[in-house]
């Protein structure tokens, strides 16, 4: 049974599982007022994912502000439609995010549109909607205190999972009260070829706080990870195959063109075979990194393989033709293949017994990415709506995730030295089944929730105080 609190905050989610992500935080103070702001706003990409996107179950003109840990479309996808449905609080994310927002919520948009158009239905939101949520964005730099208003404030702190990431520390403070201490670690990881080292100042260590900690991969440890890719592309490079690779536009794209450059400096692959970037958003996001736009370190500008073209319309029908044999590596988002170019790729050579197709990511259920990897060979495939006999080499790879394993999620959280609780969210059900017990085991918390749909919970200056039904059942 909790105590009674006059000065708490409600912490629920509105996603259950890996996409979708944003949490809504409900401050009262002992004078009964309330306050309402939101950590990230992003797009439902599982199964079952359009239904949700087209309801925001909080009254979106009642949100203060948003925070958002960082720019991939399932943390920030629907921003333009919470603005829609009227929230018109500040969005505050790190300077290198605002930088790259704009690219991904016009891409987004543009997408939407076009399945829109195709289904005969009404767009998510507009180009005025898109238009007012850029206007709305504060950029933030790191390290940095922010006061959002008399009783918050907040610091963005680096976070390795992709440039402009952060990990962001909510302090709420109320008048006769201890502070209310709240890390949102967003999509963590500790570590990116592209960025220098996550490290948490000492003082935020030294906290009293309650920590909401992703779970993406928190049913597997580090040791666990199976590294094939660079053997993958070495053999079928050997067998002269036409080689394609999904990528996630930003952050993936660009470390496998860094993997392909060490691959060719190494002479493991000639720096003669043709390398292709396909996707409009991975080519921009490309240049951003090259010109200093992305915030990545100053000594990997130069992290572009030889030989490699950017592939325009014209050149995209050349290659979809599957008419050359020559050995070649194509890269195309989106990343899951269910969007961009990947989506006509990867049923161009699905069939192709000289052709492999290689993931180097997570693929959500009902993606054409999962359908393909989990088919069996000379299988009939449904590839984007075309029946396909699966005679290409298909494999996967998850050593270039960019979530930290269960084994880097304990050793982070062991740093804070008064963890009040520990709250998991972003992941599947059994995985955050599975990770809570361990960080229960090994990390000294007093309290371990999981974050649901269903399920709310209230903390104070104390911590843990009770959990309550949520109404977004």
């Amino acid at each position: 049974m909790g105590r009674k609190s006059t000065f708490y905050v409600d912490i629920m989610d509105i996603h259950d599982k890996v996409t979708g992500s944003c949490h809504l935080c409900v401050v009262k103070d002992q004078y009964g007022e309330n306050m309402k702001f939101i950590v990230d706003c992003g797009m439902f990409q599982e199964e079952g994912g359009d239904e949700l996107n087209k309801k925001i179950p909080f009254n979106a003109s009642e949100v203060a502000f948003c925070l958002v840990t960082h720019n991939h479309i399932d943390h920030t996808g629907r921003l333009p439609f919470l603005v829609q449905n009227g929230f018109s609080g500040n969005i505050y994310a790190t300077e290198t995010t605002c930088n790259l927002l704009p690219e991904a919520l016009k891409d987004s948009c543009s997408i939407i549109k076009s399945r829109a158009k195709s289904t005969g239905t009404k767009p998510l939101y507009s180009d005025e909607d898109l238009e007012k949520t850029l206007s709305l964005c504060k950029p933030c730099a790191y390290d940095s205190t922010i006061r959002i208003n008399d009783h918050v404030k907040v610091n963005f702190f680096q976070n390795a999972h992709l440039p402009g990431a952060a990990i962001i520390l909510v302090r709420i403070t109320s008048q006769g009260n201890d502070d209310i201490n709240i890390l949102f670690t967003g999509d963590y990881n500790n570590k990116n070829v592209f960025l220098n080292d996550v490290c948490i100042p000492e003082w935020v260590l030294e906290l009293p706080i309650t920590i909401v900690q992703e779970s993406t991969y928190g049913d597997t440890d580090s040791s666990e990870i199976e590294t094939c890719f660079n053997d993958n592309i070495i053999k079928a490079v050997k067998k002269e195959w036409t080689i394609i690779v999904p990528v996630f536009s930003l952050g993936r794209a660009q470390e496998i063109l860094y993997r392909l450059k060490q691959l060719q400096e190494a002479g493991e692959i000639d720096k003669e075979i043709p390398i292709y970037l396909d996707g409009k958003l991975a080519i921009r996001y490309t240049n951003m990194y090259l010109n200093g736009l992305a915030g990545i370190r100053k000594d990997m500008l130069d992290f572009l393989p030889e030989n490699l073209t950017y592939v325009d319309k014209i050149l995209r029908k050349t290659l979809l033709s599957n008419e050359d044999n020559s050995c070649k590596i194509i890269l195309a988002s989106s990343g899951m293949g269910s969007y961009g170019p990947a989506r006509s790729y990867i049923p161009a050579y699905l069939g192709n017994k000289k052709a492999l197709i290689h993931f180097a990511g997570y693929t959500a259920v009902n993606t054409m990415g999962r359908r393909i990897k989990d088919a069996p060979y000379e299988e009939i495939v449904n590839a984007g709506g075309l029946l396909i006999k699966k005679r290409a080499t298909v494999e996967y790879t998850s050593e270039f995730s960019a979530h930290a394993r269960a084994n880097i999620i304990i050793k982070f959280l062991k740093q804070f030295s008064k963890v009040q609780l520990i709250l998991l969210n972003h992941g599947e059900p059994l995985v955050k089944e599975q990770l809570a017990p361990r960080i229960l085991n090994e990390v000294s918390a007093k309290h371990v929730g999981i974050l649901s749909r269903e399920t709310l919970f209230r903390i104070d200056h104390f911590g843990f105080v009770k959990t309550i039904p949520t109404k977004f059942i």
